[in-house]
């Protein structure tokens, strides 16, 4: 078969790619993958066509691969499959989570990148992000964020973001130890200052999460984030710094501190309107704070 594809995909073509799958060759289930996974990446009506093949069960089964290829083949194919809804809820009805976690854990560096995309796809999903979260996949992602590829990083932050918008994985996040390594990713050197800011976003809304935040320097960077971040920048980490100043007079002061009421005033009068509403609210907090403290002396 022409992987070029001058034609539509016969499902006669992609159930011999998918019988292939089960061969006892390596060299066949590498080539197999490799042309499921190419096209896969070529349009919906494809991954529509692979999935109702059977071809979901058969490639989770080759993440176990002891064939590097083979193995990131199938996981990339497993990615471009879950670009359509029906096929999120088939791979993880599908049991996919434990060999994701597998490759995570096992893989190469694309492999483990590709995964953690994978996850973040199917976490799209509200229902997914339960599932996900409670089969152990935080673990693994966090040690993609530690030790990963500056992809792998990227991937991880990501996924772990969507989990966290499920609440009980906030706490699975944190316990992991997740927020020292987010923190650094909010350095403009990283290129995912807006990622590392939406999930630290999201973690400050329990008390575990701030806490952590503050332990491990967070505040700084969230103020820097707050003058020279991006308008999304700006607008999540004021969320961020008004949970920790409203739980925490003790994070107020830091925040007065780091020179923040300046940076808050402009944003409180050009940033978006949920960001307008974060700087004011953080504003009227200082305010009481320094009264209270004056008034004191």
């Amino acid at each position: 078969m022409s992987l070029d594809q001058p034609y539509p995909l016969l499902e006669t073509e992609v159930k011999k790619l998918v019988d292939f799958l089960k061969s006892t060759s390596i060299d066949t289930q590498r080539e197999a993958t490799a042309q499921l996974r190419l096209l896969s990446k070529q349009n919906r009506d494809n991954r529509t066509k692979i999935a109702s093949c059977g071809a979901i069960s058969m490639l989770l089964d080759l993440l176990y691969s002891p064939d590097t290829r083979t193995q990131e083949n199938a996981v990339t194919s497993l990615l471009n499959l879950s670009n359509i809804d029906n096929n999120k809820t088939a791979i993880i009805n599908a049991n996919a989570i434990d060999p994701l976690i597998h490759v995570l854990e096992t893989g190469s560096p694309f492999a483990k990148e590709n995964t953690a995309a994978t996850l973040f796809s199917l976490s799209v999903n509200e229902d997914n992000r339960l599932r996900i979260g409670m089969s152990g996949a935080v673990g693994p992602l966090f040690d993609l964020l530690r030790k990963g590829t500056r992809r792998g990083k990227k991937d991880s932050v990501t996924a772990l973001y969507n989990l966290s918008r499920y609440h009980e994985n906030k706490a699975r996040i944190v316990r992991a130890g997740a927020v020292r390594y987010v923190v650094d990713l909010m350095q403009p050197s990283s290129g995912m200052v807006d990622k590392a800011v939406f999930l630290l976003a999201k973690l400050a809304t329990i008390l575990e999460g701030r806490t952590a935040i503050g332990k491990e320097g967070g505040i700084v960077p969230l103020v820097e984030v707050v003058e020279f971040g991006s308008a999304r920048g700006k607008e999540n980490a004021a969320a961020a710094l008004l949970l920790l100043c409203t739980y925490n007079n003790r994070y107020s002061s830091l925040v007065l501190e780091e020179g923040a009421v300046p940076p808050l005033l402009a944003l409180s009068q050009s940033g978006t309107p949920r960001a307008k509403e974060k700087a004011m609210l953080l504003l009227v907090i200082h305010r009481n704070y320094r009264h209270g403290n004056a008034g004191r002396g």
